[in-house]
């Protein structure tokens, strides 16, 4: 196929796997056309992703490598993607700016501080689970996306980046009207871009006034002290970036799990009984519905050999996750099928090299924290609806459910 025949995706992801399915069978990269119509090349295996994110020729800063970045402006339906490459901070830097962003936040985030916050962690996911059992206890339907998957991982990073509580709910808001990729209109992305600086340079004026034992604080003395290392506009996009991907993403892994293990009764007794493992659990997760399944956007420094296919010097790349994961060349014929007996770790969900997730140790910790708990306390637990009258998130980026309901008895 040419790049003339670009192959539109699925604004609102209605069917990630089918749709990874069909351009795997076109070629191990395909040139694809993002909502609002703008041109990418779409990776359709695991070798190729994993190759691609690598390769120290496929950049993440629009500015200095993708060709169509000075005329973007003329693309008002291209302006939704700006809040994930249009934004300054180390999700769209490349080389030194990224390491210099990232060596701001990683103190947040090691592996001390993550086994520190373990307690409170639990402590959380036990008050929430107080809540979904009064939500139940009449034999009520309960969201358990709304109980328990979105406000764990939103209440800690929040603590962690003290957000005050008036402020949580717009937080999530802003971070929910990014992930939504099934309207590109300008009108949308205005008010997106309007939310941004209202919503954090909120947080940020707060902080100021309001200053605390938090990563938010610390950014600031940063900014004020050396604003070499950290300017206004990197403030800003740098708390959208680590607030939104600290609790979006395990959102998802956590109902993501959840609704695998309850449409499957066989393997959910194989947790059970322990022959299988939570880590397993989460791991095959991430493989099979990752929280991520596409990330905008990757760009060609100079020429790519891809199999019989060049992608040109600044071209975009889409990060495919989903379709990494779901590739039969690497995980066998029956890839596609959730299997948490399968073993290994060598999912790209949380990314790999250089750009791998900061906030990774973080989300499994809530991830391990809440899921044992909830089907401990339930053991009848059991969705309210078909699997098949799920809704999934209106977006080609994120891969989660809208709701999750629940009975908590059989």
């Amino acid at each position: 196929m040419t790049v003339t025949d670009r192959i539109a995706l699925d604004p609102f992801g209605s069917d990630i796997p089918a749709e990874s399915a069909r351009l795997r069978a076109l070629g191990p990269v395909v040139p694809v056309e993002l909502p609002g119509g703008i041109p990418a090349w779409a990776p359709t295996g695991y070798d190729v992703l994993k190759e691609l994110i690598l390769d120290p020729q496929v950049s993440k800063d629009p500015r200095k490598h993708w060709r169509l970045w000075p005329e973007i402006g003329e693309h008002p339906s291209w302006g939704w993607v700006l809040g994930w490459i249009g934004v300054v901070n180390m999700l769209s830097a490349y080389g030194p700016d990224h390491t210099r962003l990232r060596k701001l936040v990683a103190p947040s985030f090691t592996h001390r501080r993550t086994e520190a916050m373990r307690p409170r962690v639990a402590a959380i996911a036990a008050e929430l689970l107080d809540g979904v059992a009064a939500a139940g206890a009449d034999g009520s339907v309960v969201d358990l996306r709304a109980g328990l998957a979105q406000p764990l991982p939103m209440r800690m990073i929040c603590e962690l980046f003290g957000v005050p509580d008036g402020m949580r709910d717009d937080t999530g808001a802003l971070i929910a009207a990014i992930m939504d990729t099934s309207d590109p209109t300008p009108e949308h992305a205005a008010f997106v871009q309007e939310r941004i600086g209202t919503v954090l340079g909120g947080l940020i004026a707060y902080k100021v006034e309001h200053p605390g034992d938090d990563m938010t604080t610390e950014l600031i003395r940063v900014r004020d002290e050396d604003g070499d290392r950290l300017s206004d506009e990197e403030l800003l996009y740098t708390l959208l970036l680590v607030i939104g991907a600290g609790f979006e993403t395990t959102v998802n892994l956590i109902g993501n799990a959840v609704v695998a293990l309850l449409t499957d009764p066989v393997q959910l007794a194989a947790v059970r009984a322990g022959a299988v493992g939570w880590d397993a659990v989460i791991d095959e997760t991430l493989r099979a519905h990752p929280s991520i399944a596409s990330l905008p956007l990757r760009f060609a420094v100079s020429d790519l050999k891809v199999g019989d296919v060049t992608v040109p010097a600044g071209d975009a790349i889409i990060t495919t996750f989903a379709a990494a994961g779901l590739d039969p060349a690497h995980y066998g014929p029956d890839a596609a099928a959730f299997d948490a007996a399968r073993g290994g770790d060598d999912h790209l969900a949380f990314g790999i090299g250089v750009h791998r997730c900061i906030g990774a140790p973080l989300a499994r910790a809530e991830a391990l924290a809440a899921l044992p708990a909830l089907f401990e306390r339930f053991p009848g637990l059991r969705l309210a609806v078909g699997a098949d009258e799920l809704r999934q998130v209106p977006s080609f980026i994120a891969f989660g459910w809208q709701e999750i309901p629940v009975r908590l008895e059989a």
